[in-house]
């Protein structure tokens, strides 16, 4: 199940040209805040928040899904999007680069998409 819904974000990044869509499982960790983080950055304010909708859009479609709450639409720099077991990360890449999130958890698992997948 996790990974049939993962699949459908990261093809809702892709669809909206989401760049270096990665997916990292903290389940072997123990500590995190939920299962999977998936992440990607794009090159404008624009772009993350079409990316954004379109995850919304795609995850009610495909998997009945609704998001608990989301945060950092307003600016779009970074927008967090809560689904429970799973957490979206929208960069701006510049702000993917400073926050370097992967870095944070690098020891979990990773899965990177892309078109060809």
């Amino acid at each position: 199940m996790d990974k049939k819904v993962l699949k459908v974000i990261a093809d809702a990044m892709l669809e909206k040209k989401g760049q270096d869509v990665v997916s990292l499982d903290l389940k072997p960790i123990g500590t995190a805040i939920s299962d999977y983080f998936i992440v990607c950055n794009a090159d404008s304010t624009p772009a993350v928040v079409a990316i954004a909708d379109n995850i919304e859009e795609r995850m009610m479609e495909k998997c009945g899904r609704k998001v608990i709450r989301t945060q950092g639409k307003e600016n779009a720099f970074w927008v967090i999007m809560d689904y429970g077991d799973i957490v979206v990360h929208v960069f701006q890449t510049p702000y993917r680069a400073f926050y370097r999130l992967e870095d944070l958890w690098a020891d979990a698992p990773r899965e990177v998409y892309g078109d060809e997948d």
